[in-house]
C-alpha cells in the first residue's frame, strides 16, 4: 500500500466515525418527535433496503443454512439495537452511553472464547480489567448503579458483541451486501413490530423531523456503512479497528457542544479508562 493510499484510507475511516458520532445526534433530534422504536424500524428497514438492493442479484446464491444464519443474527443485532435507542432516547448522558456501547468490542473477545473457544492474548484480559474499572467509575458517579439508559446501553453492547462473533464465525464466504442488507432490514421489520404494542405514534411530523430522519437514513447509515466498507478495503483491519475507537470520543464532544452534556470528574476518568482499554484490545486482536 502506498502511502498516499494509506493516508486517503485513514482520513475515510476518521470521516466514519465522525459521521457514526453525528448519528447520535441525528438520532436524539428525530426522536424529540418520534419514538424510538418506530424511528429504528423506518430507518433500518429503509436503509436494508438501500443496501440490499445493490447485490439484489446475490440472493439467489444464498443456501438454505446461509439465511438461517442471516436471520440469526440479525435477530441479534435488533435486540442490541433496541436496547441502544431506547437508552439513547432516555439517556441523560449521551458521551457516557458512547462509551458504555464501545464495550462491546472489549467484550466480543470474551464472549468469543465462550462461544468458539477463541484464542485470548494477554493484552485482552488487561483490557477487559481496564474496562472492568472504568465501568464502575461510571456505576460509583451515581451511587454504585447504572442508570437505566446506562444498563440498556450495556446490553446493547453485549448484543454487539455477539452479533459481531456470530459474524465473523458464519459470515465468512457470504456477500457483504446480502448479510448486511438483510440485518438492517430485519431489525426495521422487529423494531416496527415490537413498536406498534408499546408506542404511540404521533399524528404528524414536521418538516424538520424528516430532515433529520432523512439524514440519519441516508448519512449515518447508508453512507457510513459504504465508507467504512470502502477504508476497510484500503487498509489493515487491526489499524481501521485502532482508528474506529475514536467514535465515543467524537460523540462526547458533539454533545458537549451541541446538547451541553456535561459529566462529572468520576465519569470523565471512567470514560478516559474505557477508551484505554479500547486501544488495549484493539492492540491485543
Amino acid at each position: 500500500m502506498s502511502h498516499k493510499h494509506s493516508i486517503e484510507a485513514d482520513l475515510l475511516m476518521i470521516l466514519v466515525t465522525l459521521i457514526a458520532a453525528a448519528g447520535w445526534i441525528f438520532s436524539l433530534k428525530t426522536m424529540e418527535v418520534m419514538p424510538p422504536l418506530l424511528f429504528l424500524g423506518v430507518r433500518f428497514l429503509i436503509a436494508g433496503i438501500v443496501v440490499g438492493s445493490f447485490g439484489w442479484k446475490q440472493f439467489a446464491t444464498l443456501s438454505k443454512t446461509q439465511l438461517k444464519f442471516s436471520f440469526l443474527i440479525g435477530g441479534i443485532m435488533s435486540l442490541a439495537m433496541m436496547c441502544w435507542m431506547v437508552g439513547l432516547y432516555h439517556a441523560t448522558h449521551v458521551g457516557v452511553g458512547a462509551f458504555i456501547t464501545s464495550l462491546g468490542m472489549v467484550i466480543a473477545p470474551i464472549l468469543g472464547m465462550m462461544m468458539f473457544k477463541t484464542k485470548l492474548s494477554t493484552l485482552n484480559w488487561v483490557a477487559a480489567a481496564i474496562a472492568a474499572v472504568g465501568l464502575g467509575c461510571l456505576s460509583l458517579s451515581r451511587g454504585i448503579s447504572l442508570s437505566f439508559s446506562d444498563t440498556l446501553f450495556l446490553a446493547s453492547a453485549f448484543g454487539f458483541a455477539i452479533q459481531f462473533n456470530l459474524n465473523s464465525h458464519y459470515a465468512k464466504g457470504m456477500p457483504v451486501t446480502c448479510l448486511t442488507g438483510i440485518q438492517l432490514a430485519l431489525t426495521g421489520l422487529v423494531s416496527l413490530i415490537c413498536g406498534s404494542f408499546t408506542e404511540t405514534y404521533p399524528a404528524h411530523f414536521g418538516h424538520e423531523t424528516l430532515l433529520w430522519l432523512l439524514a440519519s437514513i441516508l448519512v449515518a447509515t447508508s453512507l457510513r456503512f459504504f465508507l467504512q466498507i470502502k477504508a476497510q478495503g484500503m487498509t489493515p483491519v487491526k489499524h481501521a479497528a485502532l482508528i474506529m475507537t475514536l467514535e465515543p470520543v467524537w460523540t462526547s464532544l458533539l454533545a458537549a457542544w451541541w446538547l451541553h452534556d456535561k459529566m462529572n470528574g468520576t465519569q470523565v476518568f471512567g470514560c478516559v479508562l474505557i477508551f484505554v482499554a479500547l486501544l488495549v484490545g484493539r492492540l491485543g486482536r
